[in-house]
C-alpha cells in the first residue's frame, strides 16, 4: 500500500464523519423550504451535537453494560464500514475487507446493539421500538445481500471495490434490467435501514409511531450525541455506496493520487448531496405507512432484488 492509499482511507473517514451531520442539516433545510419555513440552517445538527456533548450524562437505573456500550458499537461499526467501503477510492488500505457479507454483517451488528439497548431499559417504548426494528431488519438485511449480489454476478466478485471498478469498465450494466431492479430494491431498503419516510419518521415523538426514536428515548448527553452522529453517518455511507455502485464517476482508483483523492471527496459530496436533496423532497409529499404495511413494502423490495439476481443469472448464462 502506498502513502496515497492511506490518504484515501483517511479522506473516506473524514468525509463521512464530518459530512454526516451536514447531510442531515441539508435534508432538514430542504424540507423546511418545501414547507414554507426558514429552517435552522445546514449547520444546526453540528450545533445540536455540541450542545449534547456539553450536557451531563444520565444513565437510567437498572440498565446494564449493554445500554452503555450500544452507542459505541453503533458508531464503531459505521466508522469501520466508512473505512472499508469504496466511498472516495477503491484502493484504500482496507479495500480487500470490503466484502458484501462483511459490510451487511457490520450494519446488522449496529442494529442489534441499538435494539438490545432499547430492551435493556425495561421500558414499554424501548421494547416496542426494538420489536419493530427487529421486524424491519429481518427483511432489510437479506434484501441488501440479494440486491448487491445481483451486481456481483457480472463482476465475478463480492468485493464492493471490485463492483465499482466493474461498473466503471462496463457502464452499460447500470441500465440493464438487473441493474435497474437492484437499484430500486436498494433505495427502498436504505430508506428502511436509516429510518426515513415512509417506513419511519425521524421527526416524530408520537409513541404509537416511533421506531428508532423509541429505542433511544432513554439516552441523554454525550451518548445521545454519539447515537445521533452514528445514525447520520450510517445514512451518509449508505447513500455514498448507492451512488458509487451505480454512478461511480469521480472515484479514485486502486493507485490514487492526491488530486484523484480530492476529486473523489468532491464527487461523493456532490452525489450524496443530490441524493439527500431528492430524498428530503420526496419525504415532504408522502406519509408514513401504517406499521403492518411496512413488511409489505419490504417484501416487495425483496422480490425486486430476487428478480435482479434472476435476471443477472440469465444474462450470464446467455452470454456464456
Amino acid at each position: 500500500m502506498s502513502l496515497m492509499s492511506y490518504l484515501a482511507g483517511v479522506a473516506q473517514l473524514a468525509t463521512v464523519a464530518l459530512g454526516a451531520p451536514l447531510v442531515i442539516g441539508l435534508m432538514r433545510q430542504v424540507r423546511a423550504r418545501w414547507e414554507g419555513r426558514a429552517g435552522a440552517g445546514v449547520l444546526q445538527p453540528w450545533r445540536d451535537l455540541r450542545k449534547q456533548l456539553g450536557k451531563q450524562q444520565i444513565t437510567p437505573e437498572g440498565t446494564t453494560l449493554i445500554f452503555a456500550a450500544a452507542p459505541f458499537v453503533l458508531a464503531g461499526t459505521t466508522l469501520l464500514i466508512a473505512a472499508i467501503a469504496p466511498v472516495v477510492a477503491t484502493g484504500s488500505p482496507l479495500d480487500s475487507s470490503a466484502d458484501l457479507f462483511a459490510v451487511v454483517g457490520l450494519l446488522f451488528l449496529g442494529t442489534v446493539a441499538l435494539t438490545l439497548a432499547g430492551i435493556d431499559t425495561g421500558t414499554s417504548f424501548g421494547g416496542m421500538g426494538a420489536s419493530r426494528e427487529t421486524t424491519i431488519a429481518a427483511l432489510v438485511e437479506p434484501t441488501i445481500l440479494l440486491a448487491v449480489f445481483a451486481l456481483s454476478i457480472p463482476a465475478g466478485s463480492a468485493n464492493l471495490g471490485a463492483l465499482v471498478a466493474n461498473t466503471l469498465d462496463n457502464p452499460g450494466q447500470v441500465v440493464s434490467l438487473s441493474g435497474v431492479l437492484a437499484f430500486a430494491a436498494l433505495v427502498v431498503v436504505i430508506i428502511a435501514e436509516t429510518g426515513r419516510l415512509p417506513v419511519d419518521n425521524p421527526a416524530t415523538h408520537l409513541e404509537l409511531t416511533m421506531v428508532h426514536e423509541a429505542m433511544v428515548l432513554e439516552y441523554a448527553g454525550p451518548k445521545l450525541a454519539l447515537v445521533e452522529w452514528a445514525s447520520a453517518m450510517r445514512l451518509t455511507v449508505l447513500l455514498a455506496l448507492l451512488a458509487n455502485l451505480f454512478l461511480p464517476w469521480g472515484i479514485a482508483g486502486d493507485q490514487p493520487t492526491a488530486l484523484a483523492v480530492a476529486v473523489g471527496v468532491v464527487a461523493v459530496a456532490v452525489k450524496v448531496g443530490v441524493l439527500a436533496l431528492l430524498l428530503a423532497s420526496v419525504e415532504v409529499f408522502i406519509a408514513k405507512l401504517r406499521l403492518f404495511r411496512v413488511p409489505e413494502l419490504l417484501a416487495g423490495s425483496f422480490l425486486l432484488a430476487l428478480l435482479a439476481v434472476t435476471a443477472a443469472s440469465f444474462f450470464m448464462v446467455g452470454a456464456a
